[in-house]
């Protein structure tokens, strides 16, 4: 009885504080810190036309939208006001335990059920505030994993335990060891995991929803992560910085608008899969490590007025699997390929619609359609013969490209 009468308190004071909640023209204001304790619990109370508002500091949470829909015209917005969702906590020392002079042993890292093959593909720790892959990326190289004896101070690694996992489960166990120098303290060593799964998480039907003005980082999958049937889902000023997998990723039949993102030192910049339907305007993509752009399967997809430096394994991919077909228009892009020469990769039943595309120190290797309208490809008019000028370069640097990266793109000019 004492349990249902405290229940009933509770709904009542939360409704009353709903209640309370300033009214715009569209809807409430409900104010994280102020009006409710989290992110979650915003995101559940609000309704079409309210405006959930973070605070322009860290939280270590992620923000999920499952199930949760605007109306046309009266969206539910997620405003950042320049908030970042940290997804990286820093290591418990009390957790791991020391097996041998400087190598410290942690079987349960992560809680129960949430450790599988997609995790520790994408896994790296955070050294003194700098990621530590360990030679191993999500859809890149992966390294083989080190034995724990042989680490060297500043490395880790992850032993897997068969025999403690059930057979069909998709949930793996093993130990992550992390190697200090001699004498080093784990607390005194700055070391910080990835335990949260995303910054940004998308499930089920969601319609109607504006999330903006917010930086996700070092969650070891995506940014910004985007599953379900989700229709008119707008994304403004986001940023996704040094993510274990994606910068961004939209599946299934998602449909949704990015306008303003930047992505930075994530395994890839865009995958997008599936049957999804997207569209990127004013983007800016630096310094990942598998993929640049990365478009998949029975997806139509769009980007335009984006600066791509491109230092990763592949600098863009259309790809469709047997059976599928993928379109990928580009409009006012430049891909400026700062690693060794690699192509760009248009696949067999694919399409690529690019519009004044400069795309230097590479080639396009075409086993699908390509049709090149005013481009540059390695300095070559696209189409052949004509006097193509490609991406307005100038422009697009100066309104896209970071303070910190503009002296590298004079460097490679």
């Amino acid at each position: 009885m004492i349990l249902v009468l405290l229940l009933v308190y509770l709904a009542v004071s939360q409704s009353e504080a709903v209640k309370a909640m300033p009214v715009s023209s569209l809807g409430r204001d409900i104010r994280v810190g102020t009006d409710v304790k989290t992110i979650r619990e915003a995101i559940k109370l609000a309704q079409p036309g309210d405006t959930i508002h973070l605070q322009p500091i860290v939280y270590h949470d992620t923000a999920i939208f499952q199930n949760k829909k605007g109306e046309p015209g009266r969206p539910i917005t997620l405003e950042g006001h320049g908030a970042t969702l940290e997804g990286s906590d820093p290591l418990d020392s009390a957790k791991w335990k020391e097996v041998s002079p400087g190598l410290f042993a942690n079987d349960e890292l992560l809680p129960p059920g949430s450790l599988n093959d997609a995790a520790i593909m994408r896994w790296f720790f955070l050294w003194n505030g700098k990621m530590n892959h360990m030679g191993r990326t999500s859809k890149g190289i992966k390294a083989p994993f080190k034995k724990a004896e042989d680490l060297q101070p500043g490395e880790w690694t992850f032993v897997r335990d068969s025999s403690r996992e059930k057979p069909g489960s998709a949930q793996i166990c093993g130990t992550f060891f992390v190697k200090l120098p001699l004498g080093q303290k784990l607390a005194d060593a700055n070391i910080a995991a990835p335990i949260r799964l995303n910054g940004v998480q998308l499930g089920g039907d969601n319609a109607h929803l504006v999330i903006k003005n917010l930086t996700a980082t070092h969650p070891h999958n995506d940014g910004f992560n985007i599953h379900g049937d989700c229709r008119d889902v707008l994304f403004e000023n986001i940023r996704a910085i040094e993510c274990g997998d994606d910068g961004i990723s939209s599946h299934e039949s998602a449909e949704c608008r990015v306008n303003g993102f930047v992505s930075i030192s994530n395994s890839t910049g865009i995958t997008d899969i599936l049957s999804a339907h997207t569209s990127y305007n004013h983007v800016f993509i630096a310094d990942c490590l598998a993929y640049d752009l990365f478009f998949l399967n029975n997806g139509r997809y769009q980007v335009e007025n984006t600066v791509v430096l491109s230092s990763s394994e592949h600098p863009l991919t259309i790809k469709a699997d047997k059976g599928e077909h993928t379109e990928l228009t580009l409009d006012n892009v430049l891909i400026l390929r700062a690693g060794k020469p690699e192509p760009v990769r248009v696949q067999k039943d694919t399409k690529l619609n690019a519009t004044r595309v400069t795309f230097e120190n590479g080639t396009v290797v075409a086993q699908g359609e390509v049709n090149y309208k005013n481009c540059l490809i390695n300095g070559k008019p696209m189409p052949e013969g004509t006097s193509a000028t490609g991406a307005d370069r100038v422009k697009l640097i100066k309104e896209l490209v970071p303070a910190e990266y503009q002296k590298r793109f004079t460097q490679l000019k």
